[in-house]
């Protein structure tokens, strides 16, 4: 049974840190690109970032850009969000997936096959 399970999420202060984990079991996804989605109250589930399957690409929604940081570690089956400059806007759930699409960057969500059941990450102002 393939299982994606992210940790890490948690309350923090506006302008603060956290880092966000997403652990992988039941298959490897070393050769496939993931990807952090997130959703807020009410509102529909958006992109975040995506890593290709080595780690030498990634790509960024633009309201992250620069505050980011997707990474992976494939020799744990774990990709990581480090998330800095955190605003309250950042508040959501966030989520992280796997695609096993050919294409990259994947950054829609038909896009990825395997998905966590997500993380709350609440900035407070």
């Amino acid at each position: 049974q393939v299982q994606l399970v992210e940790s890490g999420g948690g309350l923090v202060q506006a302008g603060g840190s956290l880092r966000v984990s997403c652990a992988a079991s039941g298959r490897t996804f070393s050769s496939h690109p993931m990807g952090w989605f997130r959703q807020a109250p009410g509102k529909e589930r958006d992109f975040v970032a995506t890593i290709s399957w080595s780690g030498g690409n990634t790509y960024y929604a633009e309201s992250v850009k620069g505050r980011f940081t997707i990474s992976r570690d494939n020799a744990k089956n774990t990709v990581y969000l480090q998330m800095n400059s955190l605003k309250p806007e950042d508040t959501a759930v966030y989520y992280c997936a796997a695609s096993l699409s050919g294409s990259y960057p994947p950054t829609e969500g038909y896009e990825y096959d395997y998905w966590g059941q997500g993380t709350q990450v609440t900035v407070s102002s």
